[in-house]
């Protein structure tokens, strides 16, 4: 755009423009030009600062803020005006809604700005959604540069309008130290510039915040006219159209997209803007044109074109009806031409050489979806499954509570099973953070979307990063788990930090059907937390009950099944119980051997059953003399398990290997006793990864001899004997493997898995587990072809 093209703008000839001095108003109307150019070519350095961080954006300098009056002017046409009072405060608005798009706008660093609590929920979600997996302190502390670079561009587009709003007052110190305003002109800056800001940050807010903040006139100043009045929402309406609309060549210059390269989704912005002519009005549409076709090569810019504009066309219309239902004169501009489909889109920006068909994944039955994929579908046949689901959401929200309140109470889980009015009723409660109606709607039922790794989430909790807290839910679909136990389901939340009146009760009446929101009844209370208390569609007892996999009919026998490490106390009530009974925190990364065979295979306390807990009791001996330790990288145990052979010779019983993930039940194998840490296979977590690693012996794993190992489902004897610990680091290119191995005394070789055997979730190691004598811990080795290789004489064992 050619400099100072904007004077041509009809918006500003009928207000700013130079008039002659006969002009009524020439003293009054003369201050405010004068003023604004002034703030323009100050803020002209500085925009051109953005392209310094965000040099993969169109261009945010001044000729887009110039190009605004012109867009400003399509919007208005003939139907509403503005006096020079208002396009000064629109005019100075321009100037600095994207001017905090660069570091430069900040006074410290953009990580300060933002504050050390948001930066690092930032740089945590972005880690997560980058490698996986949470970052732990250090990492949180210097993120790779990739993931700073990132968070950076998104704390600037996530705090740029906010900023906006303090760079009217925010001074730049000089090299002789005087300070250097945008604004120069003290009165004017005094006068308008809270309501400056307030309209440069309110391009970012919702169209329904505008009236709130928008609501009343401003008179004009003492020595303007009296009708100069400042209508505040007309004004926020035209800049947010304005800008959204904006978008044309010159925002994507072909030469400096050449020299810039932008990737990803930039690239296609920069394409699309590049083919868009200057838009003109027809009627009530904004029409935007292409010159030339989009080849197939830039079809994925072609289709980014039509969403965008679809945006800008509800954008139009949600001010529309805002300016219609206020009684307030209504903008030229309402729609956007041609968008309602691809192919008369394609009238105004053609295609060569290729068809635009709309064949993207609808989903145009929400309920029906969740209906299908949340419950039986997904998990199978399995109604233990949600109890573990629930439990595990709980333990996660009594975490985040204590991740952002220091001196918050002690956490606690109840889970209950009650009689009432012939009816069965599971109750899962706790008192963690508790969730408010925004994270309910676009956290909880937002099927498939973990709200824990979102930044909307997130920016609502500031302080679960900096708190350490790395939440087990992963998938965002969890809590539709419940409807396996039943249709009828009621949950009862309160924020931590909110008053028993912001309490919200949300009631299911089956998957299919929508949820009723709504406050609590009145005289209801609710303690801070969530509860969870859902009808049973079977009664518990019953063969395909909740409880059929229990040998006592007790749901503490269920959970202590399925909850095999805990950070939070989990209290059970049987029915009829006047006590709970309680499951205290426990790691299996930390308890002593017998520990952890207790919590994998728990006492037998009936006393007809005495003689089967003298057996287990033999078996956890046998257990902590047998069993191999397998640590991490950076020392922590990620396993401790013998070969199931080798204690199913001594006794009959249920002493399957078990894979939890994240401390929760995930899948049994016969292939060894005790545990492995996994990773889930699938969403519904019924299968899990848990070895799929090929091993070779480097120095400090040196054998001794006399000990038995596995290959396939045969167990043979070595003449190999391992030392008390060795560790593992992956070499593998894969990502997916079972453990984050680290480098230390023995390395992964290769990633392999042999098939499933028959009845079993899980697949064999390809890999031998050697077992010394009494006091030792074990380690693994190499089983190439149903060969084991020995790494300091190159013998083998078959």
């Amino acid at each position: 755009m050619p400099e100072l093209d904007f004077v041509s703008a009809p918006l500003w000839q009928k207000t700013l423009a130079a008039r002659p001095r006969n002009d009524d108003h020439y003293g009054q109307r003369e201050r405010l030009r004068v003023s604004y150019l002034a703030m323009r070519d100050n803020a002209a350095v500085l925009l051109a600062e953005n392209a310094r961080s965000m040099p993969e954006f169109t261009v945010h300098d001044i000729s887009h803020v110039d190009a605004l009056w012109e867009t400003a002017s399509l919007m208005c046409g003939d139907q509403v005006g503005l006096n020079p009072a208002e396009a000064y405060v629109l005019g100075c608005a321009f100037v600095l809604h994207d001017a905090a798009m660069g570091a430069a706008s900040y006074e410290t660093s953009v990580p300060d700005a933002l504050g050390q609590q948001r930066w690092r929920d930032l740089v945590s979600v972005a880690y997560f959604h980058r490698k996986g997996c949470w970052p732990d302190r250090a990492e949180l502390d210097t993120p790779p540069a990739e993931i700073a670079e990132a968070c950076q561009a998104t704390a600037i587009r996530e705090t740029h309008a906010e900023q906006a709003r303090k760079l009217v007052d925010q001074p730049w110190p000089s090299s002789t130290g005087n300070e250097i305003f945008l604004m120069q002109d003290v009165q004017l800056r005094e006068a308008y510039g809270p309501l400056i800001g307030e309209l440069a940050a309110s391009h970012w807010w919702s169209v329904d915040k505008l009236a709130d903040r928008f609501r009343t006139a401003k008179g004009s100043l003492t020595w303007q006219p009296a009708d100069w009045i400042i209508e505040p929402l007309k004004l926020a309406c035209i800049l947010r159209l304005a800008d959204a609309a904006q978008i044309d060549s010159r925002r994507a210059p072909t030469f400096l997209f050449s020299l810039r390269k932008p990737q990803g989704i930039a690239r296609e912005h920069w394409r699309f803007q590049e083919h868009v002519s200057r838009p003109h009005l027809d009627g009530d549409r904004i029409t935007y044109t292409s010159l030339r076709p989009f080849l197939p090569h830039d079809a994925s810019a072609w289709w980014l074109a039509l969403d965008y504009l679809r945006g800008v066309d509800q954008e139009l219309k949600k001010v529309d009806a805002l300016l219609h239902d206020l009684g307030h004169r209504r903008l030229a501009a309402r729609a956007v031409a041609r968008v309602d489909s691809p192919e008369r889109f394609a009238e105004l920006f053609p295609v060569s050489d290729w068809r635009p068909i709309d064949a993207t994944v609808k989903v145009s039955d929400v309920p029906a979806l969740v209906e299908t994929l949340g419950g039986e579908q997904l998990y199978g046949k399995e109604p233990e499954v949600a109890v573990r689901e629930l439990i595990q959401n709980a333990q996660d929200a009594v975490l985040a509570r204590h991740a952002v309140e220091a001196d918050a109470s002690e956490g606690r889980i109840d889970a209950s099973l009650t009689a009432a009015e012939g009816s069965w009723y599971l109750e899962i409660r706790d008192n963690g953070i508790g969730m408010d109606e925004e994270t309910l709607v676009h956290g909880l039922l937002d099927f498939g979307t973990s709200g824990w790794s979102s930044t909307r989430i997130r920016n609502r909790l500031p302080g679960l990063a900096s708190g350490g807290f790395q939440p087990a839910g992963r998938f965002g679909i969890g809590f539709f788990s419940v409807f396996l136990l039943g249709d009828q389901v009621e949950l009862i939340s309160r924020r931590y930090d909110a008053s028993v009146a912001d309490a919200r009760r949300l009631t299911f009446d089956g998957p299919a059907h929508r949820p009723l929101l709504s406050p609590l009844p009145a005289g209801g209370r609710a303690a801070a937390g969530t509860t969870v208390r859902v009808k049973l569609k079977m009664n518990p007892y019953d063969i395909q009950g909740l409880l059929r996999r229990t040998s006592d009919d007790r749901l503490g026998q269920l959970i202590r099944r399925l909850v095999l490490e805990n950070a939070v106390p989990i209290r059970i009530w049987e029915p009829d119980a006047t006590q709970p009974d309680t499951i205290p925190p426990f790691a299996l990364a930390t308890g002593a051997p017998e520990e952890v065979f207790d919590r994998l295979y728990p006492p037998l306390m009936d006393s007809w059953r005495a003689g089967q807990e003298k057996q287990r009791l033999q078996l956890r001996d046998a257990f902590v003399e047998r069993a191999t330790e397998l640590v991490d990288g950076s020392g922590r145990r990620i396993g401790l398990a013998t070969l199931w052979t080798d204690l199913n010779y001594q006794g009959q019983g249920n002493f399957s290997g078990i894979v939890p993930v994240n401390g929760f039940l995930a899948d049994q194998t016969m292939a060894f006793a005790g545990y492995l840490a996994g990773q889930p296979s699938r969403a519904s977590r019924d299968k899990a990864t848990w070895w799929q690693i090929r091993l070779r012996f480097v120095s400090g794993c040196a054998p001794r001899n006399n000990s038995f190992a596995t290959s396939g489902t045969s167990v043979t004897r070595s003449k190999w004997n391992w030392p008390a610990r060795c560790t593992v680091r992956s070499t593998a290119s894969r990502t997916t493997s079972l453990f984050p191995l680290q480098q230390r005394a023995c390395s992964v070789r290769s990633m392999s898995r042999h098939g499933p055997h028959s009845g079993q979730k899980s697949s064999w190691p390809q890999a031998q587990m050697s077992l010394p004598g009494p006091g030792h811990r074990r380690s693994i080795t190499t089983c190439r072809d149903g060969t084991c290789n020995s790494p300091t004489t190159g013998s083998s064992s078959s």
